[in-house]
């Protein structure tokens, strides 16, 4: 009982810290990653259909990405895709890939980063604490009915508490690094 309570709440947090880790790499530092483009969709055969499917990423260096597509009918459909996608960046099409350089990040724009990735990891935070919650509320409510001892009780927040603290100080990490990376010019 106490088990499966701590194994779903750590199962949610370490969904958290993945979502968040998948969430920071979208944001755009100075250098070119496909990353960046893995929440985008193209409309391709009336269907929407994530870049990663349609296009091989390639980075010839630090800022410039290439995309060829597999079919080049979707050639256009990928370049929209992009460009509408608020990345500040203006892909070039040659008929059989799609350039995008990155341009340098200005002072203000990496502070807006910054700001973005905090309210990112933050939100991730939140998520993790809300599984704690839940979690010391199954608890709680197992003791209350009787299924579980207060020493029951009392080993199981701790163990809780102890597994919070991990997964928010991997979200924090996580914040650090991309932190690191968005200051390096």
């Amino acid at each position: 009982m106490i088990a499966d309570i701590e194994k779903d709440a750590a199962g949610r947090m370490q969904q958290a810290v993945d979502y968040a880790r998948e969430d920071l790499a979208t944001i755009r530092t100075g250098r070119a990653h496909p990353a960046m483009f893995s929440k985008l969709n193209a409309e391709y055969y009336g269907a929407p259909t994530p870049l990663q499917q349609l296009a091989t990423f390639t980075s010839p260096d630090a800022r410039t990405m290439l995309i060829t597509p597999f079919d080049r009918s979707s050639i256009g459909a990928i370049e929209k895709s992009i460009r509408e996608a608020d990345l500040g960046v203006n892909p070039s099409n040659d008929g059989n890939s799609i350039r995008v350089v990155m341009p340098q990040l200005t002072e203000e724009r990496r502070k807006e980063y910054i700001k973005l990735a905090k309210s990112k990891a933050e939100d991730a935070r939140i998520v993790v604490r809300n599984a704690r919650r839940q979690a010391m509320e199954s608890l709680k409510k197992s003791e209350k009915d009787g299924e579980i001892s207060k020493d029951d009780l009392a080993r199981a927040e701790k163990s809780v508490d102890a597994q919070t603290k991990k997964f928010t100080d991997q979200i924090d990490d996580l914040l650090k690094h991309k932190e690191q990376e968005l200051l390096e010019v």
